[in-house]
């Protein structure tokens, strides 16, 4: 878990780099004086000066900072109770509104830029994708592993465990992942689905209900996944046990096997083996498995199962691009519809994340995907870092006062009225923001720790 977490770390610094280094460069386009540069936060380890601004490495590795002059000029008018911060030449304070909010905006710009130059490169180049085929599972056909007390819309809508899902309003469904895409950003909103049943199409109408867990579209189904073994973890209870790549697991502890869940179906009342029938290109044989049982009765037996893997178009450049920033554009839509959901009953313990969870993410994401190699590896983190980059990109706008978005507002205010505010009023509006800050930061720290606990 910790080389996740600095993996994690590692990949989320990328993003406060590339917002901060707005920041730095439209503040020296403006004629701003930046004094110091930071990468992380608190006392600072690494240090040198270039020109006019420090640049520097500090101890806590979450997040950065661009600190520009004019601090000292801000405090002694709130000190001296004085009318207005006296003008004094590299001063944020004594540049123009618009300059300063070109400066302000800077930051977001980037992080948005970022995720365009990413996704352009990553669809430039190519990239895999392993998901699982567009058969489906009720969840309520399986009650001992999928505990629910309400009705899942799949049901009411009249689905089916083994339909195929060939269509959603009309948009072509060849994956699992296409089914979830769509589903996720569909909360509330009635959907058409053409299913094949039985070699018959259907039509079925459909809502995905909020899971107030994730904020995310639900319905209550699961990928179809073919008891196929697709690798064994080494020294797992199945690399012990004799189960191979290739192998087709047929039975277990006496009950049929149809699909990856029947076999977590078979371990639920804590066998201490697992008895498997399975079948390979030599014919049929019988193995046995010794489950090791986690705390909360969990058990990994070390299989991967055969998924889909589909490999994207390398598309030419202007094509990558036009895909970078539409993918991008969506991300920015789908991060504010999220803001919207913050207010529709969800958990926000759960639904809203830290720095620390991210890093967990990322590192998490990151370490999943490079088993599959270096170019999926970086192809899968660049990508959500690309989400990251977007979504703090969006949060920095907010009205938020201390965020970008809230200083953006504070300036337009002066802009309008054609002369500066008082600075005791932009203490005032900065302290409502650090209070809206410190409460975030006991929240999401807190959710952050009850989850790294949990996993």
């Amino acid at each position: 878990m910790l080389l996740t977490i600095f993996i994690g770390i590692l990949g989320l610094d990328i993003v406060v780099l590339v917002h901060e280094l707005g920041h730095l460069f439209a503040a020296k386009l403006m004629g701003i004086t930046v004094e110091t540069f930071s990468i992380g936060m608190g006392k600072k380890l690494l240090s040198f000066n270039y020109g006019e601004t420090e640049y520097c490495i500090s101890i806590i590795p979450i997040g950065g900072y661009c600190k520009m002059k004019g601090e000292k000029q801000f405090n002694k008018a709130i000190m001296d109770k004085a009318s207005s911060i006296i003008y004094e030449k590299g001063s944020i304070f004594s540049a123009s509104p618009i300059k300063r909010i070109i400066t302000y905006l800077a930051g977001p710009f980037f992080n948005i830029i970022f995720s365009m130059i990413v996704l352009s490169f990553i669809w430039s180049a190519g990239f895999t994708i392993n998901t699982y085929s567009n058969k489906i599972i009720l969840l309520s056909d399986y009650p001992e592993i999928f505990i629910s007390n309400t009705i899942n819309p799949a049901d009411e809508s009249g689905l089916m465990t083994g339909d195929k899902i060939i269509s959603i309003d009309n948009k072509t469904i060849g994956n699992y992942s296409e089914i979830q895409e769509l589903i996720y950003s569909a909360a509330g909103k009635q959907l058409s689905i053409l299913a094949d049943r039985n070699s018959q199409q259907i039509r079925i109408a459909i809502t995905p209900e909020l899971n107030k867990d994730t904020g995310a579209g639900r319905i209550g189904v699961s990928p179809w996944v073919d008891a196929v073994v697709e690798s064994v973890s080494t020294g797992s209870s199945a690399d012990i046990g004799g189960l191979e790549k290739g192998d087709t697991i047929t039975y277990a502890n006496g009950i049929k096997i149809m699909n990856y869940l029947d076999i977590y179906k078979a371990l639920i009342p804590k066998p201490e083996y697992l008895n498997l029938t399975v079948k390979s290109n030599t014919g049929n044989r019988d193995i046995s498995l010794v489950p090791i049982y986690m705390e909360g009765g969990k058990t990994d037996l070390g299989i991967l199962f055969e998924s889909l893997s589909i490999e994207s178009e390398n598309l030419n450049f202007i094509s990558a691009v036009n895909k970078g920033i539409s993918e991008t554009f969506d991300t920015f839509i789908m991060t504010s519809k999220s803001i919207y959901l913050l207010f529709t009953g969800i958990d926000v313990s759960k639904a809203v994340s830290g720095p620390i969870r991210i890093s967990y993410y990322v590192g998490e994401v990151a370490s999943n995907s490079f088993k599959e190699g270096i170019k999926t590896g970086l192809t899968t983190i660049f990508r959500f870092l690309s989400m990251i980059s977007v979504a703090l990109g969006f949060a920095n706008l907010l009205p938020i006062p201390i965020f970008d978005g809230g200083l953006i507002l504070f300036t337009s205010i002066e802009l309008i009225r054609g002369k500066a505010l008082k600075p005791s009023i932009f203490y005032r509006y900065q302290s409502i923001g650090f209070f809206i800050i410190l409460i975030l930061f006991f929240l999401t720290t807190y959710s952050d720790i009850s989850y790294l606990f949990s996993k």
